[in-house]
């Protein structure tokens, strides 16, 4: 029987159109049935949405099933050469380990001997190591595992997504499930690179909060009505984050694109209006920074 091939990480588009709308509608789903037994009609469903029918132009997956009988393999590197980082299990066996895995992430949700962020990351790896899709286990396996954290927070609005922890991730989650996979049934490591990420997730989250919140104090704090669009461009940069340092007159003059004694006078009038002030000792080591008293509302 020939083969059929998975390649790391080839269709896991974090960026692609599709994929984000699916997203977006999978997590809707997840986060609004949160206490409904879990079935896996339900997440067929989100499958066939990734791979609607009639999308077979580029891609001959056919949305809502699990995989055919050829054994699967999970490669990387050249189409005549490929290296098998996985081999998932034999589609004989595939519904009843199927069925074991629904029985377990529905009664585990309850078990309160279980923490509910390690019950998240044991649905990752066993749903992705079993591979029960011809294409779009990955995504498939992320979304499973924000409904599990959803379940945890037990919250219909959430601020986070580990799927966004795992892609940012890449490299090093392709490792630990790889030789995870390898061993048996020790998934120390994994958990251990499972709440590493996703604690990175939620820092990352918490600044994303903070510098918004500090953004719309700023705005608030400040007349837009006496700001130019060049100005508003130089200060959106810097509330995001950009020139930390600060800015000086060569540095305006590229950003907002304006001549240099433009962007002298430019300055100069953010600092009247209360939007900058001066930091340095003057002359050509003068930077501008945001000013404290708006930016904290």
């Amino acid at each position: 029987m020939p083969l059929s091939h998975n390649y790391l990480g080839r269709s896991d588009h974090a960026n692609d159109k599709r994929f984000i709308r699916f997203r977006k509608q999978g997590l809707v789903d997840a986060v609004e049935h949160l206490d409904e037994s879990f079935k896996f009609e339900r997440l067929l469903g989100w499958h066939e949405k990734l791979f609607p029918e009639g999308d077979t132009l580029f891609n001959s997956v056919i949305g809502g099933q699990w995989r055919g009988d050829a054994p699967l393999q999970v490669v990387s590197g050249r189409i005549d050469r490929p290296v098998v980082h996985f081999e998932a299990p034999p589609r004989a066996v595939l519904e009843d380990e199927l069925s074991r895995f629904e029985d377990w992430f529905n009664e585990s949700k309850t078990d309160a001997l279980l923490v509910p962020l390690l019950r998240a990351a044991i649905t990752h790896l066993w749903f992705v190591t079993l591979h029960p899709l011809d294409d779009g286990n990955g995504r498939i396996t992320r979304l499973l595992t924000d409904l599990a954290l959803a379940q945890a927070d037990k919250l219909s609005v959430r601020f986070y997504a580990m799927s966004v922890g795992i892609m940012a991730n890449r490299k090093s989650y392709y490792e630990i499930l790889e030789s995870t996979q390898k061993v048996d049934l020790d998934i120390t490591q994994w958990l251990v690179w499972f709440c590493k990420v996703l604690n990175e997730t939620f820092s990352n989250v918490l600044h994303d909060i903070e510098q918004t919140i500090q953004k719309v104090n700023y705005w608030r704090a400040v007349d837009q009505t006496k700001l130019t669009t060049e100005h508003m461009k130089v200060l959106n940069r810097m509330l995001d984050g950009e020139l930390l340092d600060g800015i000086n007159t060569s540095q305006y003059h590229k950003v907002a694109k304006v001549s240099k004694p433009t962007a002298s006078r430019h300055l100069a009038y953010l600092v009247e209006v209360g939007c900058l002030q001066r930091s340095g000792s003057g002359g050509r080591s003068t930077r501008y920074i945001l000013n404290q008293t708006a930016q904290n509302g």
